[in-house]
This record gives structure tokens, sequence and C-alpha cells, in this order.
């Protein structure tokens, strides 16, 4: 199996380089599945998983691959739920922080409201004043036309606030066709969430440096890093284990 993955890497013309830096499965990872040799790949899921994504990048059917190891390694497993498969990778639960960002935007609105009211209010009672001082003259009503429109600050938009700062790593996942377990890391090895995602849910994250992502089911999350939307076709089930940095994606 190793030597069919091979053959069609060096019919694609590419380089284990090459193959190692568009599917994010790390060089010695990609020798090893070219030798028969998985004993970098962490378990059988990831193996399979890691089969799949070699095979589609060479252009060829990853289910026959797939098969044959299944057939060398006691046949496929039954269904078990996600949340073992990131046992080992739980550290500590995931510390809520203060969103500052809804927190700012919440007091710029409270102050352009509040001067908005306040300038309102004191064009009413200028206007009391003046009526008091003056009074109604015989035969003349007060004049009744309406006072002249003064623009208020229009308050930030969703996409100013969301705005993806350039001197950091955003990653956006979102669980749209089904639900799906996570494990997010920061570059400094900080477990930031590791956990289920629920079917339309989503949750954001930044580091300074890099993101480790594990999706449990890779299919049914939409990921958007760096406000671009990553292009890659994830299958149903499928566990893939990507890392982003601040110039990722290339393209999308």
């Amino acid at each position: 199996m190793g030597g069919v993955l091979k053959q069609a890497r060096i019919d694609a013309g590419l380089s284990v380089e090459e193959i190692s830096a568009s599917t994010r499965v790390r060089i010695p990872i990609v020798r090893g599945l070219e030798e028969d040799d998985f004993s970098r790949c962490g378990g059988d899921v990831y193996a399979r998983g890691h089969i799949r994504t070699l095979a589609r990048a060479v252009g060829i059917d990853p289910a026959p691959l797939v098969e044959r190891y299944d057939a060398d390694h006691g046949g496929a497993p039954a269904p078990t739920p996600a949340a073992p498969l990131f046992e080992a990778e739980r550290i500590r639960p995931e510390r809520r922080r203060p969103n500052w960002t809804a927190a700012m935007v919440a007091a710029i609105v409270a102050v352009i409201g509040f001067v908005g009211f306040t300038l309102m209010n004191g064009d009413e009672a200028e206007s009391r004043a003046t009526q008091v001082a003056e009074g109604p003259t015989a035969g003349h009503r007060p004049s009744t036309s309406p006072k002249p429109h003064r623009p208020t600050a229009p308050a930030p938009t969703e996409s100013a606030v969301a705005a993806v700062p350039k001197d950091k790593v955003t990653v956006k996942l979102t669980a749209v066709d089904d639900k799906s377990w996570i494990s997010v890391k920061a570059a400094d090895g900080r477990l930031l969430f590791d956990g289920l995602l629920e079917k339309g849910e989503s949750k954001t994250y930044q580091d300074a440096e890099r993101l480790d992502l594990i999706l449990g089911n890779a299919g049914a999350i939409e990921l958007f890093v760096n406000g671009k939307k990553v292009e890659d076709q994830f299958e149903t089930g499928q566990v893939e284990r990507l890392s982003y940095g601040k110039g990722d994606p290339q393209a999308g």
C-alpha cells in the first residue's frame, strides 16, 4: 500500500515536502506511510485519515487503500463516540475569557446613545425656554416647523468589530451539518478548547503565532482562517489534524 502512494506521488511529479505542505501531514508521517510504517500516526483512526488525505493529494481513490489497511490490521473498527479519541489531548478545561470586543461595542453604543439623547433634550429645553421668554404675539401662532435633523455618529458595524487582526492567527469553526468533537491548542501548548461543537454552534480562537486543530468529524465543519474560508473537502467522520499561522491559508 505504501508503494502505491509513493508511486502515485512520483507520477504526479510531487516531492514529499510538497505533499506535506499541501496536506499539512508532517514529513516523517508521509515517509512512514510510503514505507508501510504507521507507528507515527497515533492509532488506526489517524492512520486511515492520513491515507485518505495523501491519496486524494496524489489523485488516486483512497477507498481500496483504506480497505487494504483494515485487512492488514484486524478489520475496520466498530463506530465509537468521538470523545475518547481526544482523551490524551486533554490538559485542562477551557478557561472562559472576557469578551472585550463585545464589551467595547456595547460601551461605544451606550456613549453614542447618551450623546444623542442629551442633544435632543437640550434642544427641546432651549426651545421651550425661548417660547416662554418671548411669548406668542397677538394674532400670531408660534412656528411649528420641524427642527433641523442633527446627524449622529453611526454605530460600529459588525464587520468592523469582527475585523481580523493582522498580527494574530484567527480561526473560526462552525458545525454546519452535524456536531463534531474538536480540539484547539495555542502555539505554547495551551489547550483553548477540547469538547463537542453542536450543530449550528460557532467558536472563534486567536493566538499570536499558531493554532493547532483536531477535527473529529471534519466533514461537518465550516472553517475560516484569518478571514478566509478553507475550501478543503473534508469527509463526514474524517479526523483531521491541522495547523495554521499568520499567513494561512495561502489561497481561499
